[in-house]
């Protein structure tokens, strides 16, 4: 069967349509590396499990259709509900579109918050998706810490969109810098609604400084009908540290690709991640760490509870470099199925081409411990109750591992809410 592909005629034109700004020599090459190079297929072993075919479907509509805006009152609850419940300093981007109103406003000591446009910059391309993003990009966010500076608050990113009546589609990029000697959190959170497919697509990078500091917790939380792909780039400086915590709650077909760079010594990289998947979910999270020299150590933990006839992907990838000795890398996935149709493909790799090194990897897939659900039963709790203590458990591995402390709550609140669909879904 011919892999599914993009309309580059509506696509070129949609192109053309955008600002003549700074960006727009950005998107023209981005548009021609992707038409020279096009989209990954499932010939790609890094895509093996994950066909693009759907969102490049909802690509295509939306590009063939006058496109539709996001009723103002639905948008301001959203961002209401999200703002309040989560303590940070907020920038939004609603539909691909930065919000003036917290772009503008937004003040905190040592962050500077500025349009990419203004910078006149090449955006970067040549990954997977990432020459979609920048050949349709309106424009990106660049945040940056200076030197020495430790914000008090994290700094929150909302993105969110809106597909009520006709296909949507949504492109973000957002690119942050610590300068040497600074530490920051950020909260990235997605969300959408509407009865109409959509897909968004966001990359975002983030290079650290030397003795620098960054803790950042994803959250993915879209509406069940629509779907996302998004890379994050980090590149660490010397002794810099670096701690993501990603939770892949809702959407239809969520693709997440984490690369982290590590080029100089003594970087500390801890990435984690926890994915809920029902119905016909398809999650898939692909990792990966360059061990360019050493020591450094990179360590990743990602877990799944999976239901109905979802399917989970992880991919965990740590590559050792010749000279790169003193490291420490390690990889573990776990993962739930609730159901006999649930599926998860794991795919634990280490290459190695250094001597002195230490480097682990796991990986299991099972069902919930019948004799802990017995001993739980003996205890006067129900089979749903027993069920609910134990996949909030295996869950909560992750929850404890977010390294902004602030949200576990609300964290453990949206998880807890998502598992109840989920076993209800699952006969519990």
């Amino acid at each position: 069967m011919k892999p599914a592909a993009l309309s580059f005629e509506a696509l070129r034109d949609a192109v053309e349509r955008l600002p003549d700004d700074r960006l727009a020599s950005s998107r023209r090459a981005a548009l021609a590396h992707l038409a020279e190079h096009g989209l990954p297929t499932t010939r790609n072993e890094d895509w093996k499990y994950t066909d693009l075919a759907p969102v490049i479907d909802i690509s295509n509509r939306w590009l063939q259709r006058e496109r539709e805006t996001a009723p103002s009152h639905e948008r301001e609850k959203m961002v209401e509900q999200v703002c309040r419940s989560i303590d940070a300093d907020w920038l939004v981007i609603c539909d691909g579109a930065i919000d003036n109103r917290f772009a503008t406003d937004f003040e905190q000591p040592g962050i500077s918050v500025t349009r990419l446009s203004e910078h006149g910059g090449e955006l970067q391309f040549g990954m997977p998706l990432s020459d979609l993003n920048a050949a349709l990009l309106q424009d990106g966010l660049r945040i940056h810490i200076a030197g020495g500076a430790t914000p008090s608050r994290p700094v929150g990113i909302l993105l969110i969109d809106h597909a009520a009546t006709s296909p949507g589609m949504s492109q973000a990029r957002i690119e942050i810098e610590l300068e040497a000697n600074s530490a920051a959190s950020f909260v990235e959170y997605h969300v959408s609604s509407g009865a109409a497919d959509h897909y968004a697509n966001t990359v975002t990078t983030l290079r650290l400084g030397d003795n620098s500091r960054a803790d950042c917790v994803r959250i993915q939380n879209r509406a069940g009908n629509h779907s996302q792909t998004g890379r994050l780039s980090v590149v660490s400086g010397r002794d810099s540290r670096f701690r993501h915590c990603a939770f892949d709650l809702g959407g239809k077909f969520i693709r997440n690709d984490l690369h982290v760079d590590i080029a100089r010594p003594g970087a500390q990289v801890e990435f984690n991640g926890l994915y809920l998947a029902g119905d016909q979910q398809h999650i898939d999270n692909h990792t990966r760490a360059d061990h360019r020299v050493g020591p450094a150590t990179s360590t990743q933990e990602y877990r799944g509870i999976v239901a109905g006839s979802a399917r989970g992907v992880w991919n965990g990838k740590a590559i050792v470099y010749e000279g790169a000795d003193g490291t420490d890398a390690s990889q573990t996935n776990h993962n739930l199925l609730l159901s006999d149709k649930a599926e998860v493909d794991a795919k634990p790799e280490l290459e190695i081409y250094a001597d002195d090194v230490k480097c682990s990897h796991g990986t299991t897939v099972g069902e919930l411990d019948e004799t802990a659900l017995f001993y739980l039963r003996t205890r006067g709790l129900s089979e749903h109750e027993a069920k609910q203590v134990l996949t909030r458990a295996f869950a909560q591995a992750i929850v404890s591992k977010s390294p902004i402390a602030s949200m576990h709550d609300t964290l453990a609140d949206r998880i807890a809410d998502r598992l109840a669909n989920l076993l209800q879904g699952a006969g519990a």
